[in-house]
């Protein structure tokens, strides 16, 4: 998949400048798809000229024009027919860290636990951040009648997933960090 239909599913939320869609990059699509503001901005150009996006001017004093991006109806279309599509792939990790992972027998242990923990504490702090977003998103309804009434369950469903994902990552780096303290003695 490229990053177009992660582009694409963000405008389903509406009208927004390429720096308001880095930010929602930030808290959202970033939990499954990363990309950089460069990259955004690439893509945003890729779409309006295939017509799956438009854009128009808005005037500001002391600060320069910014564009607003909006989804066409091509657009939704791509993107129905993208989300009714099967995955062309199986999801496949790649994690730079499980490769040193995999390669730290005979490397500094002290170096190995300081890179487990690092991404420990990213992913700590992440859940957090994301419970913020599930709250705002709910605005003060039960997950319960939130599902049953919201237009886009789709956000939600995502956010949760994040949420998992590095409450998962947690408590892997946990059993990691305990084994590398078991064995502390062999190093």
């Amino acid at each position: 998949m490229s990053l177009k239909y992660a582009v694409l599913a963000a405008f389903l939320e509406g009208e927004a400048s390429g720096y308001e869609l880095s930010k929602v990059f930030d808290v959202s699509p970033a939990n499954f798809w990363a990309s950089t503001p460069q990259q955004l901005y690439r893509e945003l150009e890729r779409l309006a000229q295939d017509g799956l996006i438009e854009a128009r001017v808005v005037r500001q004093e002391r600060r320069p024009d910014k564009r607003m991006f909006t989804l066409t109806e091509a657009g939704r279309r791509d993107l129905r027919n993208f989300a009714a599509t099967p995955p062309r792939r199986p999801t496949a990790i790649r994690d730079e860290l499980l490769i040193k992972i995999q390669a730290m027998d005979g490397a500094d242990p002290g170096a190995t636990r300081a890179l487990v923990e690092e991404r420990q504490a990213r992913a700590r702090g992440k859940p957090a951040r994301y419970r913020r977003v599930r709250e705002r998103l709910l605005a003060g309804r039960g997950e319960d009648e939130y599902l049953r009434e919201t237009d886009r369950v789709g956000p939600y469903l995502t956010l949760m997933g994040g949420i998992g994902f590095e409450e998962e990552n947690v408590r892997w780096c946990e059993r990691v960090l305990t084994v590398l303290k078991q064995r502390a003695p062999l190093g």
